[in-house]
């Protein structure tokens, strides 16, 4: 079969603060696991993303600050950059809604949407301060209307998801003095979501592979469409292309249309990052492609009705469509429920979490990836402890996995410094190779249908079964009586080991390259990432990437040649107190008083 083009399109944490291990288990992990394994698999993969850098939440952020939108987001964006480099998310550009790029293409698709009578004119309430200036939604609080959350936002509620208008909000307040805000009419461009009902309630309804939260969630909502604002009265963001609003300095482009737009402005950048200016019609353009797109449950909406609203009104229109074919809808729509942190909801602008940076200066980034793969919020609201969080750690990782390398290696390096020679396979070692071979089709097929938890528990199975059958053979007891017999029982292991290792890799990447090593493999399987200066239109700015071509490594079964030569073993998997770290975490986290001395 040849290879599919796959575009892994990944959500947009805002550049308003750091980010918490919730925001991750949401977008990060659960993408970077689809990747890593279609680029396995052998298929061409584009994951772009990037940091949200409009709108109110950065404003928010920048004014509490006491410094610029633009200030704030450089510095956000950089941070936000190293953490997913730190826990291994493999974009293949990772950039920012900030460059010159991303306003042409937003302008585009905007402009092309007016032309064709999809974004109209009409009025809406603004909310305005008592000493006249506008309140974005961001600065309004109240209580929810639907589940009565009393410090739902002005755009979106946390506690039940749904989006909102300050006019929705009970009561409101504007966050930065507490005083009631007055609403006045004013005019504003709507994207005319009705008429694009019909086509998008037939299109969801045919999505039977969707998880049920995302399709139900989608067909209700889509049920009930009313015009919704693309403009909003703000100072910072996409100036608008259109008549008697691009003279405005005082209106942009709203927030949540220009960061879905950032799919596509991503994809256009990196093909002329990579010198292929074209290369990105492979994936937009081609009804083969397999559009995939992750994110938290609160960000369903925008995915499943208005972008896809706006790649229809668009469809093969515009300066960048060029007549070409129209852009592509999305295949899947993977959202992760809430990750609650020791019975608390994250929430990055009230600052509640455990921020990915801090976890990573303590913790190794596998044991966090394993954790929210294996005990994350894929299905349903899940909460993060650190007792958990350690006994996951030490009873799986490292007393099941790591234990199974750490003394198949051992053994193996202590008595023969290389891969031994295989002697003749009983039929139990073939079982057991046939069993670990088979587990690249059970694994990969979970994962081509998102369900990581499901595949990663298949293969610590697998893993399972391999040192129950290290125990049965126990080599060390015939290196002695039968060499010949124990360098077979060693082969076999090694030979399931370095399987079980490619199977791990989309989930455990660091890990993986350690033990690609540790087995005399050269080459990246796992490699590093990098950091990439780009210039455009005379904007300099950083993207995350990667060398991904020169990496090694294909979703099969491999042949372990003998003799190949063995390095010196050391742990894949760091031990924890259990008792220390529940201790320490939680007084950091200001749920635990000190004890006295």
């Amino acid at each position: 079969m040849p290879p599919r083009k796959v575009l892994v399109a990944v959500a947009w944490p805002y550049a308003s603060g750091p980010r918490h291990i919730g925001h991750v288990a949401g977008f990060g992990v659960p993408s970077d696991i689809f990747g890593r394994y279609h680029r396995l698999k052998g298929d061409d993969v584009l994951m772009v993303s990037g940091t949200d850098e409009h709108g109110t939440p950065v404003m928010v952020a920048a004014d509490k600050e006491g410094r610029s939108p633009r200030e704030t987001a450089d510095d956000y964006s950089r941070l936000i950059r190293e953490d997913l480099r730190d826990l291994g998310i493999a974009y293949d550009l990772f950039t920012r809604t900030t460059t010159p790029n991303h306003y042409r293409v937003t302008q585009d698709l905007f402009r092309t949407l007016h032309e064709k009578g999809y974004i109209v004119e009409d009025t809406m309430m603004g909310a305005f301060s008592p000493d006249g200036r506008t309140l974005p939604d961001r600065y309004i609080e109240g209580t929810c209307p639907i589940c009565g959350y009393e410090a739902a936002r002005g755009d979106q509620c946390d506690n039940c998801g749904n989006q909102l208008d300050p006019t929705d909000l009970i009561n409101p307040r504007s966050r930065i003095d507490g005083s009631t805000p007055e609403f006045r009419e004013t005019k504003h461009l709507f994207l005319d979501l009705p008429a694009f009902a019909e086509r998008l309630a037939e299109w969801i309804k045919g999505q039977r592979h969707w998880r049920t939260n995302v399709r139900n969630f989608s067909l209700s909502f889509v049920r009930d469409l009313k015009p919704r604002a693309v403009t909003r009265d703000l100072d910072w963001g996409v100036t608008i292309p259109v008549p008697g609003y691009a003279e405005d300095p005082n209106k942009r482009i709203y927030v949540w249309f220009d960061a879905v737009i950032g799919y596509l402005s991503a994809a256009i950048e990196w093909a002329t990052v990579v010198g292929r200016p074209d290369a990105w019609r492979e994936w937009w353009q081609n009804a083969d492609a397999n559009h995939v797109y992750f994110m938290g449950k609160d960000n369903i909406v925008f995915h499943t009705v208005i972008w896809p609203s706006i790649l229809l009104g668009y469809e093969e229109g515009g300066e960048y469509g060029a007549g070409k074919g129209k852009l592509e809808l999305p295949d899947n729509v993977v959202a992760s429920e809430f990750l609650t942190m020791e019975s608390q909801k994250a929430s990055a602008s009230r600052g509640v979490g455990i921020l990915v940076r801090d976890f990573l200066s303590r913790y190794e980034p596998d044991a966090l990836r394993y954790f929210l793969t294996a005990a994350g919020p894929e299905q349903q609201d899940t909460d993060f402890t650190w007792a958990e969080f350690a006994r996951r750690n030490n009873d799986e990782l490292v007393a099941t996995w790591g234990n199974l390398v750490n003394r198949t290696l051992t053994s193996a390096y202590r008595n023969f410094r290389v891969v031994p020679e295989q002697g003749e396979l009983t039929a139990n070692d073939r079982a057991l190779l046939e069993a670990v071979a088979g587990g690249f089709d059970l694994v990969g097929e979970h994962i081509e249908a998102a369900r990581f938890k499901a595949a990663l528990g298949e293969a610590m199975q697998l893993a399972r079964r391999v040192n129950v059958y290290v125990n049965d053979q126990a080599p060390w007891a015939l290196l002695e009586s039968d060499r010949e017999r124990a360098a077979t029982v060693l082969y076999s292991c090694l030979r399931c080991v370095n399987d079980l290792k490619t199977m791990f890799t989309p989930f455990m990447p660091f890990s993986s390259q350690k033990l690609h090593e540790l087995l005399g493999h050269d080459g990246y399987i796992a490699g590093p990432l990098e950091f990439r200066d780009v210039e455009d239109d005379g904007d300099e700015h950083v993207v995350l990437t990667g060398d991904y071509d020169s990496w090694v490594g294909s979703w099969e079964p491999s042949e372990l040649p003998p003799g190949q030569a063995l390095r010196e073993p050391e742990p894949l998997f760091r031990k924890l107190d259990p008792a220390k770290v529940e201790e320490e975490e939680l007084k950091r986290m200001g749920l635990q008083d000190p004890q006295p001395a």
